[in-house]
């Protein structure tokens, strides 16, 4: 299997989640070995999706570079995973990236329209060799060697809508869209309004999160599955770890994970050579690794 890129240009409009200001995304075809790259217009600087230019994890993941930065990047990056994209060319006209309905099926849909270009090169895929965990009180987040990749996330809200939910997804393209893709961000009344008080989350309503208050779920809507908050969380996983810099052969396992979490596991694993090794597609030879794209 070669890597891949998209077919053609395809842009959107979107409001941002903390400025609540309209924001244009573009993303554009790249060649072979380029990976995938943010263009921050309005301040003309290119940011690498790689995990060494996360400088922030606090409500998102942010990347940045040359006095620049790109939030809320996660939910494209895992889509962007799913669709086993290597190459790709993302350009953002203000600070963050469009919350949209606060799912990844919004540029699920952007890259079905964008197409997929098989390039000349072989794709490479990171083997995850050793167990690496990363541990905060109770909280941990996991990498372990398998040959099939997949997630299994625990959550634990002292909330009556949510409580305990645990997920395991066996990852492919495929089980993504029926299983992840749709499920949104969420939050709390209360924490919302105390960070509008602080010019953060301007842009959010229940057009583009879950909100919950103190008994109930605000949307009348309801949810998407009845798991929806620990999917998630998944969702958030897939784009995290994407910043690997290429797709990952191994298990993700958390309890209680974050994108603080997420971004000390990437550079942990990254930081003994011993924990992976990078092999071309053809390579490893695992016949149904090839379905997990199709």
């Amino acid at each position: 299997m070669n890597q891949t890129t998209i077919r053609k240009k395809v842009k959107s409009v979107g409001i941002g989640l903390h400025t609540g200001e309209p924001i244009e995304i573009t993303i554009e075809p790249l060649e072979a070995d380029s990976g995938i790259v943010f263009y921050r217009k309005d301040k003309q600087v290119s940011i690498e999706a790689k995990s060494k230019n996360v400088i922030n994890t606090q409500m998102a993941t942010v990347i940045g570079k040359g006095g620049a930065s790109i939030s809320t990047i996660e939910h494209l990056l895992s889509a962007i995973y799913a669709y086993g994209i290597d190459n790709i060319y993302i350009t953002i006209d203000g600070p963050e990236v469009p919350i949209m309905d606060g799912s990844a099926i919004s540029f699920c849909m952007m890259l079905d329209e964008a197409g997929k270009r098989v390039l000349s090169k072989s794709k490479n895929i990171m083997l995850i060799k050793k167990e690496v965990t990363v541990k905060e009180g109770d909280k941990f987040v996991k990498l372990s060697p398998s040959k099939t990749p997949s997630y299994d996330f625990e959550i634990n809200f002292n909330h009556p809508m949510i409580g305990v939910q645990r997920y395991s997804f066996e990852f492919s393209k495929r089980n993504y869209l029926k299983e992840i893709a749709r499920a949104r961000t969420f939050g709390f009344l209360k924490d919302v309004q105390y960070l509008r008080s602080k010019n953060l989350a301007l842009g959010g309503s229940l057009d583009n999160a879950v909100v919950l208050d103190d008994y109930k779920i605000l949307n009348s809507e309801g949810l998407r599955y009845k798991d929806e908050f620990v999917r998630h969380k998944i969702l958030d996983a897939m784009g995290d770890l994407s910043l690997l810099g290429m797709q990952f052969l191994g298990s993700y396992s958390s309890f209680a994970g974050s994108h603080y979490l997420n971004n000390l596991l990437t550079k942990e694993l990254l930081k003994d050579e011993n924990n992976y090794e990078i092999k071309s597609f053809e390579e490893i030879k695992e016949r149904s690794l090839a379905k997990v794209y199709s």
